[in-house]
């Protein structure tokens, strides 16, 4: 094994599993998608430590354990159809591709969306699909969505959201203050959403009409 691919097993087996990320199909994901091409190259180095890495435009790579969390959280499956909110470089997306049937990720920042996509049509994620937009929305284009994914926090969870939301959808957000957020995971059966909340969180925040200004 390269250097990445030690450090890349090291990250999943110290940092995500010995944490309490059990799903074997997410240890699988975040053991194959390369960690280090999803961030600039000068910030490489730090690609599997865990922490949070800025990316550009302000925003930031969320930290390993906490992408894996949320993404077991999720519970996607292989049939499923997936809203990622809040692309940045890509990362999230690729590993949803992983597991998924399709991916659809919206983006606010159009450079980020564009670099993203060419990234991840390099990598040869034919089932991920990028587009620009204000994620507060959801992109109604391809709705309803099983799961959905939310990368920046939120004040409130945006109600487009919620409503695009297949029948027994999930989606997983982080809730809260600015500064401060606890992760929820909001369940619909018919018209009825079930909300569990999960660990303290901090997050860049949902800028756009449904979350906070920009």
């Amino acid at each position: 094994m390269d250097t990445y691919q030690i450090e890349r097993k090291r990250m999943v087996e110290q940092q995500i599993a010995r944490k309490g990320v059990h799903d074997e199909r997410v240890l699988a994901a975040m053991m194959s998608v390369p960690r280090h091409l999803f961030l600039p190259v000068e910030a490489r180095d730090y690609a599997y430590v865990d922490s949070p890495v800025q990316i550009g435009s302000g925003q930031t790579i969320s930290q390993p354990y906490v992408v894996g969390l949320m993404t077991e959280l999720l519970d996607v499956r292989d049939e499923h159809h997936v809203l990622d909110v809040g692309t940045g470089s890509g990362y999230q997306a690729a590993l949803l591709g992983e597991l998924a049937a399709e991916v659809h990720s919206i983006e606010r920042h159009a450079e980020l969306a564009e670099s993203a996509r060419e990234r991840l049509t390099r990598l040869g994620y034919e089932n991920v699909y990028v587009h620009v937009g204000d994620g507060t929305q959801g992109y109604p284009p391809h709705a309803p969505y099983d799961r959905i994914i939310v990368a920046a926090a939120a004040p409130s969870v945006p109600d487009p959201l919620l409503h695009q939301l297949a029948e027994d959808g999930r989606l997983v957000i982080p809730v809260g203050k600015r500064f401060s957020q606890l992760l929820e995971v909001w369940d619909r059966t018919g018209d009825d959403f079930h909300k569990s909340t999960s660990i303290p969180v901090v997050f860049v925040p949902l800028i756009g009409q449904e979350g906070w200004e920009g």
